[in-house]
This record gives structure tokens, sequence and C-alpha cells, in this order.
């Protein structure tokens, strides 16, 4: 059986004291982590989770609080663990250079390292299947600044099916995308504020009868939903919170 340890469930900014995105889902075959935003690493060592059962990474868009967390990651597997299995990380197109261009505006340069495991790279295309570590996913468009590449993520474990919405604000076409997964991941910075980028509760409910999906998780919470997630409509998802598939 699987499971889905939320590792960061809060907005850009931290709201509530939360940690940026990232959600490592365990499987029979290996660990895959859903996002990896700029805190994952305190999250990860506050949870106890080795950062060695984490065999890929799968960024949905480049914004930050969702891959700005991957050199420090990159880094520590190298000094701290001295890892030596591979690590697959799989993106938008771009995800190489932009992991590159990152780790090196932080003066973290992955040219200047004696890697002591394989970093194998990957680019998604939408609705093309890709193997991450252990897993498929394919990926789909969102509502999201397009510069960031944005997408959702359908992740099949062989057993299981997790859906995952990146950061998105709402469009019609997001519940076939979902689909019958098992469980969607859903972001909800929002209780009611309309914005175009992201999704909010109120959206959420009007459309709940349009997913066919088995459970719908929130998480992505900014201040305005994390006062109110007690009154959510669906499940929520905490910093640690972890859900069995």
């Amino acid at each position: 059986m699987s499971e889905i340890v939320f590792i960061g469930t809060g907005d850009a900014f931290g709201a509530g004291g939360r940690r940026q995105s990232a959600v490592l889902l365990r499987t029979p075959d290996g660990g895959v982590l859903l996002d990896c935003g700029t805190t994952t690493s305190t999250g990860l060592c506050d949870l106890g989770i080795r950062r060695d059962e984490v065999d890929a990474i799968a960024i949905s868009h480049f914004h930050g609080d969702h891959y700005g967390g991957v050199p420090i990651l990159l880094l520590a597997a190298l000094y701290e663990d001295r890892r030596t299995k591979p690590l697959c990380l799989v993106g938008p197109p771009g995800i190489e250079a932009r992991v590159r261009s990152l780790s090196a505006a932080m003066c973290y340069e992955v040219e200047k390292r004696d890697w002591s495991f394989p970093i194998h790279f990957r680019e998604f295309q939408t609705g093309q299947p890709v193997e991450a570590g252990p897993v498929s996913l394919q990926a789909f468009s969102t509502l999201h600044q397009s510069h960031t590449c944005p997408h959702g993520l359908v992740i099949d474990t062989g057993r299981e099916r997790v859906a995952y919405s990146g950061d998105t604000g709402w469009f019609p076409d997001l519940p076939r995308r979902v689909g019958e997964t098992d469980l969607f991941i859903c972001e909800c910075t929002y209780h009611s504020t309309q914005f175009d980028f992201h999704l909010n509760h109120e959206t959420l409910v009007a459309h709940e009868r349009d997913f066919e999906c088995g459970r719908i998780v929130l998480t992505h919470f900014g201040s305005e939903m994390t006062d109110r997630r007690g009154e959510a409509a669906f499940d929520t998802a905490d910093d640690g919170s972890v859900f069995k598939l």
C-alpha cells in the first residue's frame, strides 16, 4: 500500500507558519517527491524522513516555492548523505537548465561538484507518460502564470493513481484531467477571494460534483484558507499529515 506524506502545505509566503510545497509519495517500490519548495530539506529532517528515500523529484512548475529547494537537497544528498543511488529530476521543458541556473545563482553550481550519485533530468510533455523513479506520470497544463510552465500531474504507481494540481486557477477541463484517480491533491490558496491563477474553496465546492476522483485533499493554503481550514468541505492537509492509499 502506498501513502502520501505532506512535507509542506503552505503558499509561497508560508502562511500560518506552514512550509512550502512538497509532498512525498511513498510506494512499495520507492519514493517520489512532488515539488520541492525552499523549505523541503527542513521539513524532511523535521519529520524524520531520510533524503535517501527520494528516488525521484517531480516539479510541477518553476516558482521558487515549488522547486527552490532542489539545489539544497542535492548538496545535502552529496555532502551529508554520501548518496550513491541515482536521483531522477522530472519537470517541464527546460528543467535541467532551470536547476543549473538556480544552483548557480545560489552559488551552489552543479558543474563544480564531483557527484557521488547520478542525476538524471527528464522533461515531460503534456499527455505523454514519463518514468519518474518507481512511478509513471503524465502532465497536463494548468491555469497559472505561463512563464512558469505550469502543470498538474497524474501519477501511476502500478497499483494506485494520484493526481496533483500544482498551482492553478479554475478551468473547466480540470475535473477531466484529474479523472478517476484514487486521490486528488488539490491546491486551495483562498477561501473566497477570486484570483485567476489559484483556486479557492468556494469554487471547488461549486464544482465538487464534476470530479470523479475517489478523494480530494486540499493543500497550498494562504492565510485566508489557513484561518478556515477546519470548516472545509474536503479533507485538508497539514505539514506532516499522512494519507493512506
